[in-house]
């Protein structure tokens, strides 16, 4: 029994020495930026999102003595823009 609560005590003890802690980092801690110090938009308006086809770049084939391919000879990126920008519809009438 006095095992359980010197152990409830040391428990207490420890949660309240992190909560200390916790208030002396966060008192280290620069203030919050005030609403003056936030950004603002660019003079020109609001910046919008751009849609582009995307298409899968074709992973080149390994030499014929089947030789792996290091990731320099794989290209530069998984996808590349499509040629064709139309949006893909699908056609009721079909």
């Amino acid at each position: 029994m006095a095992v359980i609560v010197v152990l409830g005590v040391l428990i207490t003890v420890m949660l309240v020495w992190a909560v200390r802690l916790g208030i002396g980092v966060r008192r280290r801690e620069p203030a919050p930026p005030r609403p003056a110090e936030q950004p603002t938009p660019p003079a020109s308006g609001p910046v919008h999102e751009e849609r582009e086809a995307r298409e899968p770049n074709e992973v080149p084939r390994a030499g014929a003595d089947g030789e792996r391919l290091d990731p320099h000879q794989l290209g530069g990126g998984p996808t590349r823009r499509s040629a064709d920008q139309s949006r893909p519809r699908f056609d009721d009438r079909a």
